[in-house]
């Protein structure tokens, strides 16, 4: 990949989501399209009520405009038509459930059945297109060991798993001014880094597309944030993770790129399990960057060391991926 072309497709979409985010911001606001803070939450979250949400647009929209152009440019199309129907997909059932929570005013959308049974369908609908897309493998790869493990049947399932929990955890993750934000650059850029050495070139323009949109987004979205990108982002940039990570093979080194995504998931599940089985909490409160708020870090603290994480694992990951 020369010069050129890096920059085009990094550098166009971070201008137009730029340009994008301050058009944007006025009219949620006009359309009293705030968030909703929870009165469980910490107290210091209340000052953000009524920050404008369902942001993600803002950057999805370029990264679907763009992906549409790549259509008609590449010549293998089949991979920029699997990750345009994902991100268009998680978009929308994040967008729906977005707009549920701001015409009722309460920090309640979709129901986790309604919301995990329509991932389980895009996953599906995904798994048909994938499977016909030349040298994609329906094995597992274990990072650094070079054992396949083939998944034959089960890769359906596989991938509605990977979906819906990494979905679920970029979600989860986006509790603090610009934390899922950060964090989603330094894992596709990961990625972007082992597609780039392995020659996956259609995927790498797409990885491309989303590190500028989402770099033009992190602008506004970093502390003091002024747009929050809502489900309409973070499910679809969980949905574009687990998809990128399935389409280069290396879906278990996600576990590891994505590692606080995996962290905060696990602490809440630590936490309900300990709740229901001992009645007592294991964290102050979760997902676990609110733990951190309430033993006293300030918010850009806990972002900046968990960005920082973010980047040594992505490393390591980038590491296991090319060796």
């Amino acid at each position: 990949m020369n010069l050129q072309i890096f920059l085009t497709y990094l550098i166009g979409p971070l201008i137009l989501t730029a340009i994008l985010v301050p058009l944007t911001i006025p009219l949620l606001k006009r359309l009293k399209f705030g968030q909703s803070i929870r009165l469980e939450g910490p107290q210091s979250h209340m000052a953000k009520t009524g920050t404008p949400t369902m942001g993600g647009l803002t950057f999805l929209i370029p990264i679907i405009l763009t992906s549409i152009i790549l259509l008609f440019i590449v010549e293998e199309k089949s991979t920029i038509l699997v990750m345009l129907i994902v991100t268009l997909g998680f978009g929308l059932i994040g967008f729906i459930d977005d707009y549920i929570i701001v015409v009722k005013k309460q920090n309640e959308g979709l129901s986790s059945k309604q919301k995990f049974l329509a991932q389980i369908v895009i996953s599906v609908i995904v798994y048909f297109f994938i499977i016909n897309i030349d040298g994609i493998s329906t094995t597992l790869n274990i990072p650094g060991t070079g054992i396949d493990i083939p998944l034959g049947f089960l890769f359906v399932l596989w991938i509605i798993f990977w979906q819906v929990g990494f979905s679920n955890a970029v979600n989860l993750t986006d509790g603090l001014d610009g934390l899922a934000t950060g964090l989603s650059i330094i894992a596709f850029g990961s990625f972007l880094a082992i597609a780039i050495m392995t020659d996956a070139f259609e995927l790498s323009l797409f990885l491309l597309v989303v590190i500028g949109s989402l770099i033009g987004f992190l602008i506004y979205n970093k502390n003091k944030a002024k747009l929050f990108m809502g489900d309409t982002g973070s499910l679809a940039l969980g949905g574009m993770l687990a998809t990128v990570s399935i389409m280069l093979n290396e879906s278990v080194l996600l576990l590891i790129i994505g590692i606080v995504f995996v962290i905060e998931t696990a602490s809440v599940m630590l936490q309900v399990a300990s709740f229901k089985l001992t009645g007592k909490r294991i964290f102050k409160m979760t997902p676990i960057h609110h733990h951190f708020e309430l033993v006293g870090w300030s918010e850009w603290k806990i972002v900046i060391v968990f960005w920082s994480v973010g980047l040594v694992f992505g490393a390591i990951g980038v590491w296991l991926g090319v060796m």
